[in-house]
């Protein structure tokens, strides 16, 4: 009987132990705290009141399904075509100066005219050449004595030609009086009048012979040096490099020039050869920038005939496509991208390429109209452009109104720098 207060004090302890409830854990704190979710479409949307709606003339349209050509974009480079770039070089040896009459000599990026003259060459004989031989000397003294010669012949027969043509002049007058008179003929001041044109296409000649004789000269031929030769350009373009400067000596075959036309470039297109079958490649083509963006001024390449190239580690074939650069704003080497037509048709969801607008980094969007008064600025991805139609990969589903006329306003009230 002893142990039985001892018994009853431990089980009135257990069962204090087993009513005491245990203590709730502690709440976990977030590592972030989000006061509202917003989503893209929420701030994209516009609300215009029916004055505004009115005054903007909003014209719409719905996104349709159509068939069309399929496009494929490949890298493409700019080259130049065969012939577009010439290197000029020496015809002799000799020295290069500036001509008489260029202000400055020529130099790399400046644009030319054909024929205009770039350099002036001096041309220098050999050295063996330089001292004439007695036999030489002789003939040199002929020639000289001929040129002399010829030069007084044709003086008197310039003079000659002169008094013919003043006597023609005197018959022309005295038949044109006699007729005026009543006392000549018609056929008479005809006459006359063949006798002058004679006799005025007789001096002509003979001043062009005196001309010619005049300018011929045999001056430096002893001193080693003969009258410069005028180097002009073989074609109007840029110049791309010049390889010599004023006063430079150079050997005949020496290239003193080159000089390029950019204003009609080829595309180089590598294709892989396993997809060549599939590539309409007679038509012509878009040609974008490297991030593909289009554009309502995007360029149109046309397809051309050139030798056979290929790159055999890549697999790949060579098209090559003709497009105009009239303003110079490709260049050669330029990387840019080909979209090229695929055979056969899909269906593709359109939109008039009036509705897309693009931002400042390049984000194409679409304002879809919800009802009269309230519209949603959507993004869209533009894959390409043909007829007026932006061909679209991304964006809202076919049958949705967009707008056609008035995005841009719409885009200006949004972003607050229209009303």
């Amino acid at each position: 009987m002893r142990g039985t207060p001892t018994s009853l004090l431990v089980i009135g302890l257990l069962l204090a132990g087993c009513e005491r409830k245990s203590a709730p854990p502690p709440t976990p704190v977030a590592p972030a705290k989000i006061a509202a979710v917003v989503s893209e479409e929420s701030l994209n949307r516009i609300t215009l009141t029916s004055d505004a709606v009115k005054r903007l003339a909003i014209e719409t349209a719905k996104i349709e399904t159509r068939s069309l050509p399929r496009f494929r974009p490949y890298g493409a480079e700019c080259t130049l075509p065969g012939g577009a770039l010439l290197i000029v070089p020496a015809p002799v040896a000799g020295t290069v100066r500036t001509p008489a009459g260029r202000g400055a000599f020529p130099q790399p990026g400046a644009w030319v005219a054909i024929n205009e003259p770039l350099f002036e060459l001096l041309p220098l004989l050999s050295p063996e050449r330089a001292v004439l031989t007695p036999a030489e000397r002789v003939q040199m003294a002929q020639t000289r004595n001929t040129i002399a010669q010829s030069r007084i012949d044709a003086d008197g027969l310039v003079r000659q030609a002169e008094v013919q043509v003043d006597a023609a002049k005197i018959a022309l007058a005295r038949a044109e009086r006699l007729e005026k008179d009543k006392v000549g003929t018609v056929r008479a001041v005809d006459d006359a009048q063949a006798q002058l044109s004679l006799a005025q296409k007789g001096l002509e000649a003979a001043q062009a012979r005196k001309t010619l004789l005049d300018e011929a000269s045999l001056e430096g031929a002893e001193a080693g040096s003969l009258a410069p030769l005028a180097i002009t350009a073989p074609m109007a373009g840029q110049i791309r490099t010049t390889h010599v400067g004023p006063g430079e000596v150079v050997s005949a075959g020496n290239p003193l020039f080159e000089i390029l036309n950019d204003k009609v470039l080829w595309l180089k297109v590598p294709v892989y050869a396993g997809d060549l079958p599939t590539l309409d490649t007679s038509a012509p083509i878009a040609v974008t920038d490297l991030a593909a963006r289009y554009s309502a001024d995007h360029l149109i390449a046309k397809p051309i005939q050139s030798p056979p190239t290929a790159t055999p580690l890549a697999s790949a074939v060579d098209l090559y496509y003709e497009v105009a650069n009239p303003e110079g704003a490709l260049r050669p080497g330029q990387r840019l991208t080909a979209q090229l037509p695929v055979k056969g048709a899909t269906d593709q969801a359109t939109v008039p390429w009036s509705a897309v607008i693009i931002d400042i980094y390049g984000g194409q969007w679409i304002y879809e109209r919800l009802d009269e008064h309230h519209f949603v600025r959507r993004r869209v991805e533009v894959a390409w452009v043909k007829d007026g139609l932006a061909i679209l990969t991304r964006g809202p589903a076919p049958g949705t109104t967009v707008v056609t006329a008035g995005a841009a306003e719409i885009s200006g009230a949004e972003f607050g720098f229209a009303k």
